[in-house]
């Protein structure tokens, strides 16, 4: 087994021995039971029912069976022959590489198809979750495609949330779930996090003092690699801590993680909730979504989670009465490329992309140096593709005090000068103010970077008084 210095396992090998004095054994994973999560589910994913026809989709693979059954047109009807495509080497990007789908493969991608997605896709990222977060096919967990994480999400948060009940959330938190609880009139309950994660000692603080007759939360929402917005990458022992609460007070963690491959800190990237659970005395309190938009292409919006079997089906109960499945066609591209690749060279490609924001993000802080040294705070981060800095608004404020409110200068003056960036105010549920902005190094060249804290120095300073 061959682990990279970002903690990937590059081997095809998925065996999990336990050493002892004796012969190595395999470690026995202990999984929740199904009857577990019954409590966990809303009221809308308990009266959802399975479709009359996409629930007998797989009765058509028997051999010998005419299927009189599915609505499917007939795919000689489709005038797409073939589609290909070129990308560039993982290993050499001044390279490119030819991929071309016909044939059945094609017709797959072109036809109706399951509504987790399709096999073989599904065995590939069950592949990708052994060798990335060592969790393997058999523990009591199953996996299902969507269009993007976001699109899971939101089914997940559908399938495990009634109107009024609390929610655990960071804070600051990804502003696009924000309206998810408010569309489902849940009661978002702030969780404070900083540099290191989310603040343990603080969620403990929360769930310990609850009031006595109201039911607890049963979800906590967190992203936990280069968090958007503010950057942040929990350390372990922080992970490790929360875990332990999930088992205490008894609720699932949802892990939204579209940075995972886009870690590029100095230290070994920290184990994810996902394979951490692996140390605790069950598996099944964590609820797992990856992304290919900040890998592959956000356009295509190719998303899979990852958690225990009963709240996978709920939310695959959801999709087939809401879009039927995600796109055939984006999976079959997605399929070949990643066949094509491997795991080796898909590893090394994110490799090459984590690389790329890690200089990105050098430059900004070079320039965030240069232009707001003394006049903003902030933390350096490890993963994504933000930095979430603090304006310093009145010279006489107190250094690691959040005071005053960004809103109107970034909204209003900011933007008349010339750069647009947001609020932080958009990612606290609360709406509070906060001197806190976000920024993206995503896209920007370095003078475009320098030119935007440029302008923006100079709309801080006339605030301050000191233009």
């Amino acid at each position: 087994m061959v682990t990279h210095s970002d903690g990937i396992l590059v081997s095809t090998s998925v065996s999990t021995p336990v050493e002892t004095n004796g012969p190595a054994v395999e470690k026995v994973v202990k999984s929740l039971p199904a009857d577990f999560y019954t409590e966990f589910l809303s009221d809308a994913a308990k009266t959802r029912k399975p479709s009359p026809i996409r629930g007998l989709f797989p009765l058509e693979n028997k051999p010998g069976v005419i299927s009189l059954l599915a609505g499917k047109p007939n795919d000689a009807m489709f005038p797409f022959k073939s589609l290909s495509f070129n990308i560039a080497s993982p290993t050499d990007p001044s390279q490119e590489q030819s991929i071309s789908i016909s044939g059945k493969d094609l017709s797959t991608g072109l036809q109706y198809g399951p509504t987790g997605g399709l096999p073989r896709l599904l065995e590939w990222f069950i592949g990708l979750q052994t060798l990335s977060h060592g969790r393997k096919s058999g523990e009591g967990w199953s996996l299902s495609v969507g269009s993007g994480s976001q699109d899971l999400i939101y089914k997940a948060l559908n399938a495990l949330v009634n109107t009024g009940d609390a929610v655990l959330v960071e804070s600051p938190v990804y502003a696009g779930v924000i309206p998810i609880f408010e569309i489902l009139h849940c009661e978002q309950i702030e969780v404070e996090t900083d540099a290191n994660g989310v603040c343990s000692h603080l969620l403990r603080n929360i769930l310990e003092n609850w009031p006595v007759g109201k039911p607890k939360p049963k979800i906590l929402y967190t992203v936990p690699y280069g968090c958007n917005p503010t950057g942040m990458t929990a350390t372990l022992e922080r992970r490790k801590e929360v875990l332990q609460l999930a088992r205490e007070h008894n609720f699932l963690i949802l892990e939204d993680d579209p940075y995972f491959y886009l870690y590029f800190g100095k230290a070994a990237r920290p184990l994810s909730y996902f394979q951490l659970e692996l140390d605790e005395p069950e598996v099944g309190r964590v609820i797992r979504f990856d992304s290919f938009s900040k890998i592959l292409s956000a356009g295509m919006r190719m998303g899979f989670a990852s958690g225990p079997k009963p709240i996978i089906d709920a939310m695959n109960l959801h999709t087939s009465t809401a879009n039927l499945q995600s796109s055939s066609l984006i999976q079959a591209i997605t399929l070949a490329l990643v066949e094509e690749w491997g795991y080796i060279n898909f590893f090394a490609h994110t490799r090459a992309v984590a690389d790329f924001y890690r200089k990105k993000r050098d430059v900004f802080e070079s320039a965030l140096n240069t232009h707001l040294g003394g006049l903003a705070e902030w933390s350096t981060p490890e993963a994504g593709m933000f930095f979430w800095f603090k304006l310093l608004l009145s010279p006489d404020q107190a250094p690691g005090v959040d005071e005053g409110d960004s809103e109107d200068l970034i909204r209003t003056r900011a933007y008349e000068n010339g750069v647009l960036a947001l609020p932080g105010t958009v990612f606290l549920p609360n709406g509070r103010k906060t001197a806190f902005v976000r920024a993206s190094f995503s896209l920007c060249t370095e003078e475009q970077v320098n030119e935007a804290l440029k302008r923006l120095r100079a709309v801080l300073l006339k605030e301050r008084g000191q233009a």
